[in-house]
This record gives structure tokens, C-alpha cells and sequence, in this order.
């Protein structure tokens, strides 16, 4: 079962995609984790890509499209893959298609995250991350024991570029005007299974399961 999980920057989508990774027992791939852990190791493209983040704009496809490939290659994906933001244009959807298509697979399932413009803003402005291991907070919804400090390995957690409000403001319209055609691209293959984000997290996930044990055991 091969699913894509779309949704605005803060709704929710890498948590689900990781619950459902365990669930179904897919491979998560997430394009975010992929850049950070570029930027991480200070390589060329993470450099590259930390430039485009930090402006809240897309990495340009030719250097998204290499790493989706190189990660595939590596992992074990028979009981399918769950993507994680990628795709987010037309251009990458054709591209997944070809690459599932030579792997004698396909798209079962597109499921779309819907949460309001509010709700992300407040969602991502409270944010948190720990810089060790990545862990995220929230001050209202998910704060930490002891404010500003990771539970897990008691590193001081930061706000990220990306994460602040003029930022967010403009990666929400880069989200509404780049990937309105990728939903109408998946609409007319009856893909598109829509779930309400502004649920609590167990509640949406339940929402996403029921859709998803309908799909895998036709």
C-alpha cells in the first residue's frame, strides 16, 4: 500500500505519517527529515536547501527529486512507503508515478489534511524543537516538563526560521497556490480521501485508519 499524506506546514502530517508508518508498517519518507539530515551534515545540498527553509520556499525539484530517488534505493519498501511531503507539484506527481511504475507498483491512497490558516498560525508559532533529537513541542498543546528544555536530553529547544509568523504567513500561500493543482491532479484518479486536522491527533488518526483498513483489505 502506497499512501501520500498532504497537509499545510503544521497540521499535523509527519506525527501521522509515523503512526501510520508503524500501523501499516511502511516506510516513512519524509522530505523534511531527508533536508535536515543534509543540513545537518553540512553538505552541499544541505546548504543549498537550508537557504530555500529558511526563506519558507520550495527546494527546486531537480535536488528534491535526487534524494527521493538515492533514499528508495536503500530501503525496503514491499509492504509500501507512506510520502511525506513529496510530492507537492504536478511535476513531482508524474515523477512518483514513473518510479512506482518501474517498481511494478502504484498509488492506493491520497489523503489530505484540511486545518485552517488560524489554527496553523497558532499551531507553528508555539513550536518548539529539540536540536539533539528533534523531538517537537508545543507551549499550549505539547509544552515540556520544564519550560524551553527537551524532556528526552535536557537540550535547550529553539524556534525554528521557518516556524515564525511572517514565514509561516507565506509558506500557508506558497501551500495554496502550488498544491491546489496536486490535489485536482489526484482528484480526477479518485484518489483523494479528505480527513479534518483540527482534531486532536488521536482523533484524526482514527479518521485516517478507518479510510485506510477499507483500502488494504479490498
Amino acid at each position: 500500500m502506497n499512501i501520500i499524506l498532504i497537509g499545510p506546514p503544521g497540521s499535523g502530517k509527519g506525527t501521522q505519517a509515523k503512526m501510520i508508518s508503524s500501523k501499516y508498517n511502511l516506510v516513512h519518507l519524509s522530505t523534511g527529515d531527508i533536508i535536515r539530515e543534509q543540513i545537518k551534515a553540512n553538505t552541499e545540498l544541505g546548504n543549498i536547501a537550508k537557504t530555500y527553509i529558511e526563506q519558507g520556499k520550495l527546494l527546486p525539484d531537480e535536488y528534491l527529486i535526487s534524494m527521493i530517488k538515492s533514499f528508495l534505493s536503500k530501503k525496503d519498501g514491499s509492504n509500501g512507503f507512506i510520502f511525506d511531503g513529496f510530492p507537492r507539484t504536478i511535476s513531482q506527481a508524474e515523477t512518483l508515478e514513473k518510479i512506482l511504475a518501474e517498481n511494478d507498483s502504484e498509488l492506493n491512497s491520497v489523503i489530505i489534511l484540511n486545518v485552517s490558516d488560524k489554527l496553523i498560525m497558532e499551531r507553528l508559532s508555539d513550536r518548539r524543537i529539540c536540536p539533539v533529537c528533534n523531538a517537537i513541542y508545543h507551549n499550549v498543546y505539547n509544552p515540556p516538563k520544564s519550560p524551553d528544555v527537551c524532556d528526552l536530553d535536557n537540550a535547550s529547544l529553539f524556534q525554528r526560521d521557518d516556524d515564525k509568523e511572517e514565514t509561516i504567513a507565506y509558506r500557508l500561500n506558497v501551500y495554496h497556490n502550488i498544491t491546489k493543482p496536486l490535489i485536482e491532479f489526484y482528484q480526477k484518479k479518485n484518489l483523494i480521501e479528505l480527513i479534518d486536522g483540527s482534531l486532536l491527533f488521536d482523533d484524526v488518526f482514527s479518521a485516517i485508519t478507518n479510510k485506510l483498513d477499507i483500502i488494504e483489505n479490498k
